[in-house]
């Protein structure tokens, strides 16, 4: 087994930006991730299976919905505390983090900003604790980057509704308690329903033979003639745009996730530089090698700054989805090219489950593209930049 030997960078000294709530909470998460994940993530990972042991210590840390307020079990913390979360269990695994971004952002701000009191009071403190585990269905077969155009649709039937369709590539999805579920009504107009798990004609097949996020549960949604209460429906959640609003706080999690995967990364890589010996020195002391290092730095300086100002303008209820959407691009593709250049530093040991790199690599491959693929993100900044909509 590995040591998880992991020290931050900080080349900027940005842990003078951050209060001591901030380094308490990023400390404890990166405590857990030391002692309860890295020393069995690689195994889970080989064996294509998720660590459903880690879902009670995630819950007891705030790990699920830290931004929801105290009153509904959440920890009533700040956007940059949630980012600082996100980028210590990325930097353990990107499927830990698509995990709790999953039942955060996904599940129980829906809930919160969308929900009745009495669906908050059922669902969100049971989440919070992770007594309950949630997915959220947006994506289907044929409607990926173009969800407008679902064709899940629900009809009115007395008190209740009847949902017919499916939904794939849905993470938590094989073992969700339940699920929000986003589906057209019977004039078209989008909305969000909560589906509990048991309801009958509702089934969540596992994906298999993923070559990425491998110690992830992912499944589908499969919705045949579901009947459902009235009462589930999300009664604010009307509209496409109410679903994307809840992906721009996951991929606000993503932008700062990400960058804990390329931290790890140049950790590795920086650390193995300085011990690998070829030519009768360190390979650190070679040029091309202190090039990638010093690219490496210089690229995850940028992110973090990025990545703070975007919390603290999430902090003051000023940052747009378009903001989050260039952090979330720049993260993505950041993680990816540290990562294999990375992999370059080790030669061959590079792809060895010895160390954390290839296990990122291949996970960064999923991320860079859901949420919003990295060339559909290059063109929410061009819309926004220029006024004009280059998607039709």
């Amino acid at each position: 087994m590995h040591q998880d030997l992991f020290q931050s960078p900080d080349y900027y000294q940005l842990d003078d930006l951050l209060s001591e709530e901030h380094k308490m909470v990023r400390a404890a998460v990166r405590d857990y991730i030391k002692t309860e994940i890295s020393p069995i993530i690689d195994k889970h990972c080989q064996q294509a299976t998720f660590p459903s042991k880690i879902i009670k210590g995630l819950g007891n840390l705030g790990c699920f919905g830290p931004t929801i307020p105290a009153e509904y079990g959440g920890g009533g913390l700040d956007y940059i505390s949630y980012g600082l979360m996100m980028q210590e269990l990325e930097r353990g695994d990107s499927g830990i983090r698509s995990t709790a971004s999953v039942q955060g952002s996904l599940v129980m701000l829906p809930i919160y900003k969308y929900g009745t009191e009495e669906q908050k009071q059922k669902y969100l403190p049971q989440l919070a604790r992770g007594e309950m585990m949630g997915c959220f269905g947006l994506t289907e077969p044929d409607f990926g980057s173009n969800p407008a155009g679902m064709l899940t649709y629900f009809e009115e039937d007395g008190d209740d509704i009847l949902l017919t369709g499916a939904k794939m590539w849905i993470s938590n999805a094989p073992f969700a308690d339940i699920a929000i579920v986003w589906a057209k009504n019977e004039t078209g107009k989008v909305q969000g329903i909560i589906v509990e798990r048991g309801m009958e004609g509702f089934t969540s097949p596992e994906t298999k033979d993923k070559w990425s996020l491998r110690a992830s549960a992912t499944g589908e949604l499969v919705f045949d003639n579901v009947r459902i209460p009235k009462s589930n429906i999300l009664p604010g959640a009307k509209g496409l745009g109410t679903a994307l609003s809840c992906l721009s706080s996951a991929r606000f999690g993503i932008a700062w996730g990400a960058i804990g995967a390329a931290m790890d990364c140049y950790d590795t890589a920086l650390r193995y530089a300085k011990e690998r010996v070829q030519f009768e020195r360190p390979i650190a002391g070679f040029q091309l090698t202190q090039k990638k290092l010093a690219e490496m730095i210089t690229e995850i300086t940028k992110a973090q700054l990025m990545n703070w100002r975007l919390a603290v303008l999430m902090n003051e209820g000023k940052a747009s989805a378009e903001q989050i959407s260039m952090a979330k691009r720049n993260a993505c593709i950041t993680a990816i090219q540290i990562a294999r250049e990375s992999r370059q530093i080790l030669g061959a040991m590079g792809i060895s489950g010895e160390y954390s790199i290839m296990r990122h690599m291949m996970n960064l491959e999923s991320v860079i593209t859901y949420e919003g693929t990295h060339e559909v993100h290059l063109l929410i900044t061009g819309m926004d930049i220029t006024g004009m909509n280059a998607f039709k």
